[in-house]
């Protein structure tokens, strides 16, 4: 692993936890029931910025805020539609107000954690 994984992967996962904080558990608390395991969340956090950090320095060569975000917004609203799809095939109700909140939340936080990612894999090199 170089410096700059490292250190993308640590950064994006405080703000991507900080964001999830934000999100779900201030602004839309009736989303999700409370974790049981903060320490879940966090591992959580963690290999999710980690997938960002090795694609963007492996693969895709982002390095700047701008690129991260945009790539982010992407990849963060094509992996919430995924994830909702596969949780409405378990309990079999598409609730849309639901899927449009939970969409625009993981495609902003995924934004801003993947331009701090882009931004730290930046200066880090």
């Amino acid at each position: 692993m170089n410096k700059s994984l490292i250190i993308s992967t640590i950064t994006g996962t405080i703000v991507y936890f900080l964001l999830g904080w934000l999100f779900y558990g201030v602004l839309f608390t009736d989303l999700y029931p409370a974790p049981e395991s903060m320490l879940f969340i966090v591992l959580g956090s963690l290999f999710y910025v980690l997938v960002f950090s090795y694609t963007y320095t492996r693969w895709a060569n982002i390095s700047t805020f701008k690129t991260g975000a945009i790539a982010g917004l992407i990849l963060g609203l094509l992996f919430s539609f995924s994830m909702y799809f596969f949780m409405t095939a378990s309990d079999g109700v598409l609730n849309l107000e639901h899927f449009v909140t939970e969409a625009f939340v993981s495609g902003v936080s995924t934004a801003i954690m993947g331009g701090v990612v882009g931004l730290t894999i930046g200066k880090a090199k």
